[in-house]
């Protein structure tokens, strides 16, 4: 029995971490401050890293956020010697699928915080140095991440070579140009890497500015001055799709200006979300096809395989005032509301689909964060459609009255629905770092944390272990389920 509860609590504790490393990216939330945020993330990661290293080094095949993914790498590799041989082989593996996957700026930033930490050994440097090597194109890198480039090359002595040809089919830097350019500039009148030169030039030529990629691009025309509008218009066809999205808005209002329009339609969805809640209301009923049919289309592909494979479907969707996130978090949680919306559409049978705001607003693309939180009255609401499912999306602070959420769910779930016909989940898209985990709605209704939409389908499916009814044992085949995916999408080519 000691046996069996001690694996109850084990495996709770690593649901906290999971929750944590979903949701909370160290920054300031509504009801947080960001030193708070950290404090809490600090000791989970250094808890469940020294009591339960197997499963922490498991959680990089999660879908937990790109922070805490390299946090977890960071630590990982400055406490080496705290592993087992077998340890540091699997660690290994999930490391390199890992780094493959986060935005090239965070390794980066991986190797200064490696750096000063003088973490150096072998291990990590055979880590990095592949992650280099399998770089589509260190020439781009030299110019876009010099600083991080330069970290890597000396400190952990690196080599700054690539394979036969670049991603985009440019010759790979030639023998010493990486080295010159970044530690000896000036000494080379011309490289043969066309954006190395185009670097160069860009200092006194105008034209080359344009071969740039953009984020370098904006300096060096600031420096010529260079009108934005012109500049935008002109440098467009090397923007990426986050950088269109990001410029849309200068063009005008209503996003005019082929050059800078961004095909919403291929945009992820909580992205796409956040963007739609940042247009007026306005904007918002004059763009509505465009933007709905864009919302529905990155919902469809978030679904996959599980579209219109729920059932009847009923969704408590929050948005009252504190939706609204913080000033680092401008309406996050609103967006993943917003985008669960049209997930769980596109997840639920054709025609059973229902959606309760806290509001009581019936148009989702016209929702915004403001009022009271009366979660208890929408989740009457929705048992009342009598669903297979219920998911609610809402930070868990219930006041309208306080409490009444929790004491219907308890009810409902011991009185009414004894038999569990109707499967109720509560995912969290904000962290409570008073309480080290995402706030719970009832100890009945399985709670998980949130950062994306599109990952509604795979943490609904982790949400299970939150009821306190499975031990670590349960918890560890699934995680290794999830270990033994991700490595081999990841062996085969697929991580990108």
């Amino acid at each position: 029995m000691t046996e069996t509860y001690a694996d109850l609590i084990a495996a709770e504790d690593v649901l906290l971490f999971v929750n944590a490393a979903v949701t909370s990216t160290g920054q300031r939330e509504f009801r947080s401050q960001a030193y708070q945020q950290r404090l809490s993330l600090d000791f989970l990661h250094e808890y469940v890293r020294v009591n339960y290293r197997t499963v922490y080094a498991a959680s990089l095949a999660l879908d937990i956020n790109d922070h805490n993914a390299a946090r977890v790498v960071e630590q990982l590799l400055r406490t080496a010697g705290e592993a087992s041989g077998e340890q540091r082989r699997t660690e290994g593996r999930l490391i390199a699928a890992r780094l493959a996957r986060l935005p090239p700026q965070r390794v980066y930033r991986l190797f200064r915080a490696l750096r000063a930490a003088k973490v150096g050994n072998r291990r990590t440097r055979a880590i990095l140095r592949d992650w280099l090597a399998a770089r589509p194109d260190l020439g781009h890198d030299a110019v876009k991440y010099r600083a991080g480039l330069k970290t890597a090359a000396r400190h952990f002595h690196l080599p700054l070579t690539t394979g036969t040809a670049t991603a985009t089919g440019t010759a790979p830097p030639a023998a010493g140009e990486l080295g010159d350019f970044l530690f000896k500039p000036g000494v080379r009148p011309r490289y043969e890497h066309p954006l190395l030169d185009a670097y160069r030039r860009a200092h006194y030529e105008q034209g080359a500015v344009y071969e740039l990629p953009f984020t370098v691009a904006e300096g060096f025309a600031a420096r010529h001055g260079v009108a934005r509008e012109a500049f935008v218009e002109r440098i467009a066809p090397r923007m990426t799709r986050l950088e269109r999205l990001r410029t849309q808005r200068e063009a005008g209002a209503d996003g005019a200006g082929a050059a800078v329009r961004t095909d919403l339609s291929v945009m992820p969805l909580t992205r796409l979300a956040l963007y739609a809640l940042s247009l007026t209301t306005e904007e918002r009923v004059r763009r509505r096809a465009e933007l709905t049919g864009a919302l529905r289309s990155a919902a469809r592909r978030a679904a996959g395989p599980y579209a219109g494979t729920w059932g009847r479907v009923a969704a408590v969707l929050d948005d009252s005032y504190s939706a609204s996130g913080s000033g680092v978090k401008r309406r996050r949680p609103l967006a993943v509301a917003l985008g669960g919306h049209f997930l769980l559409e596109a997840l639920a049978a054709p025609g059973a689909y229902g959606a309760w705001w806290t509001s009581g607003r019936t148009d989702p693309l016209l929702v915004r964060p403001y009022g009271p939180t009366p979660l208890g009255m929408r989740v009457i609401d929705a048992l009342e459609y009598a669903p297979e499912r219920l998911v609610v999306v809402s930070d868990g602070w219930d006041n309208a009255p306080p409490g009444l959420a929790g004491e219907v769910l308890r009810v409902w779930r011991t009185r009414l629905d004894q038999e569990r016909r109707t499967s109720v989940v509560h995912l969290n898209p904000v962290y409570d770092a008073d309480g080290f985990d995402v706030r719970r709605l009832a100890a009945s209704v399985p709670t998980a944390g949130i950062r994306d939409a599109e990952d509604l389908p795979a943490l609904v499916e982790i949400a299970q272990f939150a009821e306190g009814r499975t031990g670590l044992a349960e918890l560890q085949a699934y995680l290794d389920r999830r270990i033994e995916s991700f490595l081999r999408t990841y062996e085969r080519g697929g991580a990108t």
